[in-house]
């Protein structure tokens, strides 16, 4: 469906879930992938919160392939919260999820090729939370924002978008009963239907969309649920 030969695609937090299915789906599309994370990979392994890591990595990048077409920001923050997450987590976590992404966009700006891209990857928790989830939910609300400024900041030289994922299961677990159908679409969704997303927005066919943020949760975040609604019941 998707032909990305001889484009360049960088990929952060690329070695795990979500991030290595949409490595695998660009290299199945023919482009050259460069991964940054903390885990193993087989092209860099670093720290996205330290400045001098993010420098050296660009430059790697710029060294080895000349250009950029795609950056994919997908490296997830650190869940910190309000009682237990000390001033150093939240720092970090922004760190890695909003302040990473900016650098990283304004290091690889000069070598965008023509029709380049970035794709943020914000969540749903952009937009509602979860007790105790400060970190992650602030720095996911923090890229979904920049999105639309690096758009603008980047008119003429890339398209900039954002994704916003609910519940994705990294082992593609298949969910049956209260878990799926609070989803209107029936099913938790997966790495994939993440990967397909960044790569549509990534191609020609989205070349009129930019700024843009699209939640991708099979539904759950515009289904209203009360008690005993789709299997639910409050427990005390």
């Amino acid at each position: 469906m998707f032909n990305f030969k001889n484009k360049v695609a960088v990929v952060t937090g690329g070695a795990r879930g979500i991030g290595k299915c949409i490595c695998e789906e660009f290299e199945k599309a023919g482009a050259s992938v460069c991964v940054i994370d903390l885990l193993d990979n087989r092209y860099f392994v670093g720290d996205l919160a330290d400045k001098a890591t993010l420098e050296r990595f660009a430059n790697k990048v710029i060294k080895d392939y000349g250009k950029i077409d795609f950056l994919i920001n997908n490296a997830a923050p650190k869940t910190c919260g309000l009682e237990e997450g000390s001033y150093e987590d939240f720092e970090y976590a922004l760190k890695v999820g909003v302040t990473a992404p900016f650098y990283l966009s304004k290091l690889f700006a000069p070598h965008f090729s023509e029709n380049a891209s970035i794709v943020n990857i914000s969540s749903s928790r952009d937009r509602m939370s979860q007790p105790q989830t400060e970190g992650y939910t602030s720095a996911k609300g923090g890229i979904s924002a920049l999105t639309h400024a690096l758009a603008i900041s980047l008119a003429g030289r890339a398209r900039v978008n954002s994704i916003s994922p609910g519940w994705i299961d990294n082992n593609y677990t298949v969910y049956e009963g209260a878990d799926a159908i609070q989803q209107p679409v029936g099913r938790v969704g997966n790495p994939k239907d993440i990967a397909n997303a960044v790569l549509y927005l990534c191609s020609d066919m989205a070349g009129f969309i930019t700024g843009e943020n699209i939640c991708i949760d099979g539904g759950m975040t515009k289904q209203m649920i009360y008690h005993n609604d789709y299997g639910w019941k409050l427990s005390e």
